[in-house]
């Protein structure tokens, strides 16, 4: 406990420091909501990979995924840094940095009202925001408790409120600086924390050999032999569905897209992707290779007396309890990194959209000056790391249904209805309005079923519908897929049934064409 307690007290102290260090660089919107756009590549690719993986994946994801897969679980991993990361990069990186410059845009919903010249699309997609990033917030809370009980008895909602309190103070006085300079701290934590995880979780089993044979000798129920140390696993196309819903998810959420708008050069692009790409692999595929072996801790995971099946949350601190009392400390800062990085990234891109697309229009002047609105961000930020708190409270000691499921959809829900919108909105012109409000209601449509069903409990088994939404992940992939193919498709009839004149959009287009100089270590002359 005295371990835990000084490495805690000594992140805590380093978290804030860099809080008040930031706030020269949080004088002004610009500089509060992106640093200005000139965060570097270590910079920015450590925020995207702390944004993305939370303790969520760490504690649930990498449990949950683990027990059904076995070690085909760390194809998950693989497909976040390859999918998620590495073509997120190459595919949106650069093009989202040059348009959202070109159109002075801040935040998501901005982008799309610039875009598309519809306000009534920013306060839609700002609302879409609010109502499904307040949940996914919240969840990022999960795990905590079961982690903390190893080495303290204190209440679930202490550990709640201390991580709310210490992350609200250095995004409240630092602003994007602030979290990116502390992602960046908290990466290496992670880093370094995974590593050291499997290694003492390997040791506990004899080593990675012995450890195969053990899980190869489970009945995986599938009539595969071995089924959890399988290339694919018992369940293939399930896994399909996880890797489609982690991995290309990443494309359409706010806090995640957000990391493009600020980076400072080509040159951080090239770099932040290699940087990014490395990290996931580390990370990501460190944590579902870890979730792979759970079921070698079947006796010691608690279960649901109900079903049968186990609490998930439970399976990954199993598997640590009995580890040397410094791992346990690793871990226990490992997770506080993982949920700071993503809480700060969460509910910096919450209160920017929420006062720069909603608040600040509909003040009709009365929000004037850089000062004020820095002053409205930092409040909204209060209000949402607040509202996550006590939702995520709520749900732990009530255990309400629809929070919980609520929780599950917002992913899908958010990728869905804003992936093919933006990325057919960097590359293609004749991306039309009818089009994105098309993939709104499509991709919050299909969650907001799947929340219904879930809550009403109909079983639509041996049919489409029962496929489709037997769970949220399957659920949000086809939100995504489908949204790729609604964009393109409403857009092409929309065009033949009015023809527009697109000159405002050739003209933003021509944003790709500007002519820059680089160094021939760039580009080759001509000769």
């Amino acid at each position: 406990m005295f371990i835990t307690i000084a490495m805690l007290v000594v992140f805590f102290a380093v978290m804030i420091g860099v809080g008040f260090y930031s706030r020269k660089h949080a004088t002004n919107v610009n500089d509060f909501v992106l640093g200005g756009r000139t965060v570097g590549p270590w910079l920015t690719a450590f925020a995207f990979g702390t944004s993305y993986f939370s303790a969520v994946i760490f504690v649930g994801y990498a449990g949950q995924f683990g027990w059904n897969f076995g070690l085909a679980s760390t194809w998950i991993g693989l497909g976040n840094a390859f999918i998620g990361s590495l073509l997120a990069w190459n595919v949106l990186g650069r093009r989202t940095r040059i348009m959202t410059q070109a159109l002075d845009s801040k935040t998501m919903p901005d982008f799309f009202a610039k875009r598309f010249d519809s306000n009534t699309l920013k306060v839609v997609a700002s609302f879409i925001v609010f109502v499904f990033l307040i949940p996914y917030t919240a969840s990022l809370y999960n795990g905590l408790s079961s982690l903390f009980n190893i080495a303290f008895d204190i209440p679930y909602w202490v550990v709640i409120a201390i991580m709310a309190v210490l992350t609200a103070l250095y995004v409240i006085f630092g602003g994007y600086m602030a979290t990116a300079i502390n992602d960046f701290i908290q990466g290496i934590i992670m880093l370094g924390g995974i590593v050291a995880v499997i290694g003492a979780v390997l040791a506990d089993n004899g080593g990675f050999i012995p450890a195969m044979e053990k899980l190869s000798q489970i009945d995986s129920g599938s009539g595969i032999a071995g089924g959890f140390v399988a290339f694919l696993g018992p369940d293939p196309l399930a896994l399909l569905f996880v890797v489609i819903l982690t991995s290309l998810g990443t494309w359409g959420l706010p806090q995640m897209v957000g990391k493009f708008y600020a980076i400072e050069s080509e040159d951080a692009i090239s770099k932040g992707t290699i940087i990014s790409t490395i990290f996931a692999i580390i990370v990501a595929g460190g944590c579902y290779f870890l979730g792979g072996f759970g079921r070698l801790y079947a006796d010691s995971v608690t279960y649901n007396e109900a079903t049968g099946k186990p609490l998930f949350d439970t399976i990954i601190p199993s598997m640590l309890s009995n580890l040397p009392s410094i791992i346990i400390s690793i871990v226990i800062v490992l997770v506080l990194s993982a949920s700071m990085s993503t809480l700060s990234s969460l509910v910096l891109t919450s209160s920017s959209t929420l006062t720069l697309d909603v608040i600040a229009p509909a003040s009709k002047g009365k929000i004037k000056g850089e000062k004020k609105t820095v002053l409205v961000l930092r409040i909204f930020i209060v209000f949402f790391i607040i509202v996550s708190a006590i939702i995520a409270i709520l749900k732990d000691t009530y255990n309400f249904s629809f929070i919980a499921q609520m929780m599950g959809v917002s992913w899908g829900a958010l990728a869905g209805a804003f992936l093919a919108p933006f990325l057919y909105g960097l590359y293609w012109k004749k991306t039309t309005k009818s089009s994105v409000v098309a993939c709104f209601i499509f991709g919050c449509g299909i969650e907001i079923l799947q929340l219904i069903i879930s809550l009403s409990g109909k079983n639509f088994s041996g049919t489409v519908l029962g496929y489709i939404f037997a769970s949220s992940i399957r659920s949000g992939a086809v939100a995504m897929v489908g949204g790729l193919i609604l964009v393109p498709v409403v857009s092409l009839i929309s065009n033949a049934i009015a023809k527009k004149d697109n000159k405002k959009v050739e003209e933003l287009f021509k944003c790709y064409d500007k002519k820059v100089v680089v160094s021939e270590k760039r580009a080759l002359g001509d000769k």
